[in-house]
């Protein structure tokens, strides 16, 4: 696979050598990269929402059948957003010895309301014991590229989903064929940016550095119809959407952008799940896609597999 040019390694004090090297180097020319089929490539406007729900409830029982261990698990981490509910749901038709002893740990509201509901135990991430595993932790993705990298966040809980998915031996992402995209950023797919959790009292100062890494747009995520003022999340902070344009390809353009964002003083943490040559932060070992035609198609660390 041809490798673009990659965003800087290293960077200066000053934001300014970052701020010029993506103003440019992310406006790149579309290239003709490898893509799965152009059914999968379906807009949201296209879909209806009964097709989008099976294609969700699909996926989540085939990784939860592929992926569940087959004797009791200790710990089993559950992420967030409408996908998991057929995560969750498929979870409790397990055979009873298989989740009667298992603790369950959710990154959010949510999912702990979800488990609870279902008669499932749950145990705060927290509580994990020093030094133990999660046996695989489920959960879904706004954006998924070809390789793997995902942006999660769009439901307000990307700094718990990841401290849940780095503490895990397997991390598996569940989705629907709107969520596959050639490379992240891809506004066809998902137009909101990278979500970034701050500290509030940081938030005017973390704009600024954003925009001059190179962000067209930062928006402070209002709250719902019913709160005014921004949202909070389950850590009491603010999230900024920070879109970027499409990336190039490359083995570590996504790690290049993570590190510099993660840089910013009051980052707490950011919706860029990834991987690179620099150590693993998050990225899933498989990505299971409902598709419109009632199948399941995977893609792993060597690829996309046959449709199921």
């Amino acid at each position: 696979m041809r490798r673009l040019t990659r965003l800087p390694t290293r960077y200066l004090p000053s934001f300014e050598p970052l701020r010029l090297h993506l103003a440019t180097q992310l406006q790149f020319p579309r290239y003709h990269y490898p893509s799965p089929p152009t059914s999968y490539l379906r807009t949201m406007a296209t879909t209806s929402e009964e097709l989008v729900a099976s294609a969700k409830q699909l996926a989540a029982l085939t990784a939860v059948q592929e992926h569940y261990p087959k004797s009791p698990p200790k710990y089993i981490g559950i992420g967030s957003g409408s996908t998991i509910v057929h995560v969750v749901a498929s979870i409790a038709k397990l055979d009873p010895s298989l989740i009667s002893s298992t603790k369950f740990i959710p990154t959010g509201f949510q999912s702990k309301q979800l488990l609870l509901q279902h008669g499932l135990e749950v145990l705060d991430i927290d509580l994990l014991p020093a030094g133990q595993k999660i046996s695989v932790a489920f959960d879904g993705a706004d954006e998924v590229d070809g390789q793997l990298n995902c942006i999660k966040g769009g439901g307000a809980c990307l700094f718990q989903e990841k401290i849940v998915a780095v503490q895990a031996e397997k991390f598996v992402v569940v989705a629907d064929f709107r969520k596959i995209s050639k490379t992240l950023l891809t506004p066809t797919t998902w137009a909101s940016g990278i979500p970034i959790e701050v500290v509030p009292s940081s938030y005017p100062y973390v704009q600024a550095r954003l925009t001059e890494l190179g962000a067209t747009q930062v928006v402070l995520r209002p709250g719902g119809k019913a709160k005014a003022g921004p949202c909070v999340t389950d850590n009491g902070n603010f999230l900024l959407d920070a879109v970027f344009h499409t990336l190039p390809e490359g083995e570590d353009i996504v790690q290049d952008l993570a590190e510099a964002i993660k840089g910013i003083v009051g980052v707490v943490e950011h919706g860029l799940f990834y991987g690179g040559s620099r150590g693993w932060k998050g990225r899933p070992e498989v990505a299971y896609f409902g598709m419109e035609d009632g199948t399941v198609n995977t893609l792993a660390k060597h690829g996309w597999a046959a449709p199921q």
